[in-house]
């Protein structure tokens, strides 16, 4: 057998392994293959990591696992988060507020029984570990998991929530902090049989931070290791874009912002460097919002600012653009860029353009009542995208189409404790944002999810805010709605016989 029929079989064997789907149809009389358009196939499997939620002993900690009906599927599979081995932190990471020590396994671990019913899980005090999940089958399509978290006071009080991500090998946070009233850390969890290698990098309003302690720091096996971000930096800084690269393996990666004064929440990676951005879900009563750009190429960008509201797209008075200096960090404080109005922030560039990345830090309440979230750019709902733990008050979905109007679906689902499924549909208007109050499943008990389907039109992004009261501060916490990425592009393969033949 020669070289050229081996490379033919391992590549078909390659496909069938990764996709599950591999089809050689056979040639007509001619011996001529037609090439065929690719399918769009459900994934057959999902990995994601859950950071660890909190090191305050007053923490009370919920997880809702949720995974869409998802046509395509075999009906089997299963999905199962369980506990990370907690790494210690070294010396210097453990340094400074809410140094990190070593954790414990121990629960909660999910196991979903049925795609369309959210299963739910808690947990309270310091101890509780990051979480490595694994969906497979009609359980990996969509699979979302939401953490939640609620700290009644300290630094960081406030209601905490971040989706938990899938691992890669690139992140950017623009939006993080080593100022004196922050404790920011950036949560690294490797979810693989062996280990990852990782650099973590600062950039600030004058460049690059100059420090070799975040370079090639080892992720072991199964495994999570906070890290506080002041140890990597000389001086405090306000405003910070962090940079996670992989040298081997992969990572989830997300970063934990804690104030002294203003709350704190998670602050999720924003989608890759573009030179256009949409930031959605700004809440109608943000008292203050705060834009923290970034471009990690040599030249400037001059971003045009523009608010898509319910009325259309209007640009700040005073805000028309923002200039952002090549490896630098910008930040502008738009105010209460909102007036009481749903809000979304759409950056645009014109030629030449500069990939960006951005997020926003927005502010509710006033005086000691202030509590923090972040909102960083995302990517739209091409088909469908799910958040999940909401209740019957307190959720509110946001939704925003950029450049023309969208038809979208939105599916409540069945409650985690009892209900039936309903579903609404809803028109977005060009250059709009619209806040809108979710459906409820008829005869909710415990949580349920929320999933939005793009049915037509132009792009549409959307973001979910949870509000909660404690100890008489106004909690929230906000998670953009990328797209699931329940499907994968699988080509066709057509037999060839002329590549079988060696010269």
């Amino acid at each position: 057998m020669n070289r050229t029929t081996l490379s033919l079989i391992a590549g078909v064997a390659a496909l069938a392994a990764v996709t599950g789907f591999a089809a050689l149809d056979t040639p007509d009389a001619a011996g001529a293959g037609s090439a065929k358009a690719a399918a769009r196939l459900p994934v057959e499997r999902t990995t994601l990591v859950c950071p660890t939620p909190s090191n305050s002993d007053i923490a009370d900690t919920s997880y809702t696992s949720f995974t869409p009906v998802t046509k395509g599927t075999d009906g089997h599979g299963k999905a199962q988060l369980q506990p990370a081995v907690e790494e210690s932190a070294t010396p210097d990471e453990g340094k400074g507020k809410g140094g990190a020590g070593k954790k414990k396994a121990s629960k909660p671990a999910l196991e979903p029984k049925e795609p369309g019913t959210p299963v739910t899980g808690d947990t309270s005090g310091a101890d509780a570990p990051a979480l490595i999940g694994t969906a497979e089958g009609r359980f990996a399509p969509g699979w979302t998991v939401q953490q939640t978290t609620e700290v009644a006071a300290g630094t960081g009080r406030g209601l905490l929530g971040v989706d938990c991500t899938a691992p890669d090998t690139e992140f950017w946070f623009p939006g993080a902090s080593t100022a004196a009233d922050r404790s920011d850390y950036v949560h690294l969890t490797n979810p693989d049989d062996s280990a990852a290698v990782v650099d973590v990098e600062l950039y600030g309003k004058d460049g690059a931070v100059k420090s070799t302690v975040g370079e090639g720091i080892t992720v072991a096996p199964h495994s999570s290791k906070p890290i506080l971000l002041s140890t990597l930096a000389d001086a405090p800084q306000q405003d910070l874009t962090v940079h996670v690269s992989v040298r081997s393996g992969r990572v989830g990666a997300a970063v934990q912002a804690l104030d002294d004064k203003l709350g704190g929440d998670w602050l999720a990676a924003a989608a890759d460097p573009a030179d256009s951005l949409v930031l959605p879900g700004i809440p109608k009563d943000a008292t203050s919002v705060r834009l923290i750009a970034f471009t990690p190429a040599d030249a400037d960008a001059d971003l045009k600012v523009r608010l898509a509201s319910p009325s259309g797209l209007i640009t700040p008075a005073g805000h028309e653009t923002v200039h952002v200096k090549g490896g630098m960090t910008t930040a502008v404080d738009l105010g209460d860029v909102t007036r009481g109005e749903a809000g979304s922030l759409v950056l645009t560039q014109t030629s030449p353009s500069v990939p960006v990345v951005a997020a926003l830090r927005v502010i509710r309440g006033k005086g000691d009542k202030q509590e923090t979230a972040f909102i960083p750019a995302t990517g739209p709902v091409s088909a469908r995208a799910t958040s999940a733990d909401n209740s019957e008050k307190g959720s509110t979905l946001s939704l925003t189409a950029p450049t023309a109007a969208a038809q979208v679906k939105v599916t409540a689902s069945a409650g985690s404790e009892g209900g039936t499924a309903t579903t609404k549909t809803y028109t977005i208007k060009a250059g709009t944002t619209e806040d809108i109050t979710p459906p409820v499943p008829s005869g909710l008990k415990g949580t349920y999810a929320l999933t939005v389907e793009r049915l037509s039109g132009g792009p549409v992004y959307g973001a979910r805010t949870l509000t909660g009261t404690e100890e008489g501060v106004a909690g929230f916490t906000i998670q953009t709605l990328p797209d699931d990425r329940g499907t994968v592009s699988v080509p066709q393969a057509d037999e060839d016989v002329s590549v079988l033949q060696g010269s």
